[in-house]
């Protein structure tokens, strides 16, 4: 059973934390706003059939991205949100650690966040756009994000250079465009127009698309041989392509596309791994 963070406890520390966090929240409606209500018009008669078509792939796109935002950001993957007891051996509670800082023997593959000030569960990073650590029980809600985030950018991308460079050709074909997206911030403040509006939205999807894909191919191998960041150099926890996409989607890896709600049951703990490091000499 999931266990939630406390809004109030667990918001942001940091200013880098709050400003990522403060984009997505701001940049994700507003985009979809831009999208919907500006460009498709264009494109499509309004309320025939490929117009309905796009605006409800897009509603879910954007229910997506910014469902697997907050699921990500709520679930707790902390060593607070379980009881942890040692392995009995003595051999395999070796590999357990005392953290100094949570005053507690921790399980292998956790590690202490100092954003976070708590150990994390198999915890593979810290994110400054959820403004919390990605582990084991909120990995799958980060992958799913930024996999939206890429085919919603994606639709942007391509949909704003039509409008921009064909469809809005004599407006937007100019000196002042090029300077506007070399210094799009800067812009403002000599024209606060729409059409400045418009260009820093394209230009962040641009943006984002790039930066997704960058963190979806830095993080999908280690993903498919059962490592985190901190183990990218080491394949014992590997168990095959379809168990290490088990361990962090759950055993309805296949569902969990349609929606954060999807219910989709871990086959491990995120706790005792030494299990598994016990029956793991075929996989070194």
């Amino acid at each position: 059973m999931l266990k939630y963070r406390s809004i109030i406890r667990d918001m942001p520390r940091t200013i880098s934390d709050l400003g990522c966090v403060g984009f997505v929240i701001i940049f994700i409606p507003l985009c979809f706003v831009f999208q919907l209500c500006v460009v498709l018009p264009v494109f499509h008669e309004p309320y025939s059939l490929m117009f309905i078509l796009t605006w409800m792939g897009g509603i879910f796109v954007v229910f997506q991205i910014a469902g697997n935002f907050l699921a990500c950001m709520l679930v707790d993957t902390s060593i607070r949100a379980t009881i942890l007891v040692p392995p009995p051996e003595p051999q395999l509670r070796k590999l357990w650690r005392f953290c100094s800082i949570c005053e507690v023997v921790a399980p292998i593959r956790s590690w202490h966040c100092d954003s976070c000030k708590c150990c994390i569960l198999k915890r593979d990073h810290h994110c400054i756009f959820t403004g919390n650590c990605v582990g084991h029980r909120n990995q799958r809600y980060f992958l799913l994000f930024i996999v939206y985030v890429i085919i919603g950018c994606a639709y942007c991308c391509l949909y704003n250079s039509v409008f921009f460079w064909y469809l809005r050709y004599d407006i937007y074909f100019n000196l002042k465009t090029g300077l506007s997206l070399m210094c799009p911030f800067l812009g403002f403040f000599f024209d606060m127009s729409w059409n400045n509006l418009y260009l820093l939205i394209y230009e962040l999807s641009f943006i984002c698309l790039l930066y997704a894909l960058i963190l979806l191919l830095f993080h999908m191998p280690n993903i498919l041989k059962g490592s985190t960041t901190h183990e990218n150099q080491t394949s014992k926890y590997d168990c095959g392509r379809q168990q290490n996409l088990e361990m962090v989607l759950g055993k309805s890896w296949r569902w969990v596309w349609l929606a954060p709600f999807v219910k989709s049951e871990l086959p491990h703990d995120g706790i005792h791994w030494e299990t598994l490091l016990r029956h793991s000499s075929k996989n070194r």
